[in-house]
């Protein structure tokens, strides 16, 4: 039966992955976004669809609609972007989570909180595994989104304990694919538009620092199956890749595959960057029947394409 869906910051990369996916499982979908950093490009093949509609909204103000379910994905999450107004971002994860939290609770809607593996801040503990509560600055650079986001699991678990909402909260890891913004300080996107135009790839210390990236169509995959769990299952969990690489394999990687001609370029390494970053998926596995298909090799073609036909500079 056809739901209707809810999904803030719907016009952001995952957003909009998120929503072309609902709608062509045959929901009724309201993309909410203020545009700060979502585009309406992301979202243009899905006007006119009789099961879509966007609404220009701010979540940090209360919003009122009839929905079943809802994705709480608004807010920005690039450091570049958090960082260019701290005080904003940290509202948007928090009153945010409250007003949707509010609405979810008047209507009786499901909720899912799309929480962040910047939770573990630099972790000590490796693999992350969902029990582990996280090493994090609370007055760092990187804390409007780190904090924000891990008082929004606390505002979605105690609206479950105290109100008996129906929450769901999934941790997500490095994720790439079409429609990522393309000068928003992330690694995959940087990589790919360097290489593309054989500039230097630019590496933030020595490249040691290891990630695990996951293609955006396994997250959708991923935070459907969560939102379709139990009731009294919610979370946290993780959604990525446990296949863990340097930044520098990485590099290479992106400069093999666009037959590149740029050289690497070593910077300093920024203020509270975390070292290794890799999720134990092991509780995704169990509950929702999931984990990443798509290999890095085939999912970074996919974004190399999309970067060049849309001419990306």
């Amino acid at each position: 039966m056809a739901k209707r869906i809810l999904i803030s910051g719907g016009a952001g990369f995952i957003g909009s992955h998120l929503c072309t996916r609902l709608v062509q499982d045959g929901n009724d979908v309201i993309c909410l976004d203020n545009f700060f950093t979502g585009v309406k490009k992301n979202i243009d093949h899905l006007i006119g669809c009789h099961n879509f509609e966007i609404v220009r909204h701010d979540v940090i103000d209360p919003y009122r609609a009839e929905v079943d379910e809802i994705y709480n994905l608004a807010c920005p999450a690039s450091p570049i972007h958090y960082q260019h107004d701290p005080i904003q971002t940290t509202k948007t994860s928090v009153y945010g989570a409250i007003n949707m939290l509010g609405l979810a609770k008047r209507v009786r809607a499901k909720i899912l909180q799309a929480s962040t593996s910047e939770v573990y801040g630099d972790p000590v503990i490796h693999p992350q595994p969902e029990t582990y509560w996280g090493n994090v600055n609370p007055i760092g650079i990187r804390s409007c989104y780190d904090e924000g986001k891990r008082c929004a699991e606390t505002l979605f678990m105690d609206y479950h304990r105290q109100h008996n909402l129906r929450i769901k909260i999934v941790r997500i890891f490095n994720t790439y694919g079409p429609k990522m913004v393309a000068h928003d300080g992330r690694v995959v996107s940087n990589f790919i538009l360097q290489a593309l135009h054989n500039k230097d790839i630019t590496i933030y210390g020595d490249g040691s620092q290891t990630r695990s990236f996951q293609y955006i169509d396994d997250l959708i995959e991923g935070m459907i199956r969560m939102m379709n769990t139990e009731d009294n299952f919610t979370g946290p969990v993780n959604l990525g890749n446990p296949v863990e690489m340097t930044i520098l394999d990485l590099a290479q990687k992106v400069i093999e595959l666009t037959n590149s001609k740029s050289k690497i370029l070593f910077l300093p390494l920024p203020y509270d960057d975390p070292q290794q970053r890799k999720p134990d998926i092991t509780l995704a596995k169990v509950k929702l029947n999931w984990e990443p298909v798509v290999q890095l090799e085939e999912g970074l073609l996919k974004m190399i394409e999309y970067f060049d036909i849309n001419h990306i500079e």
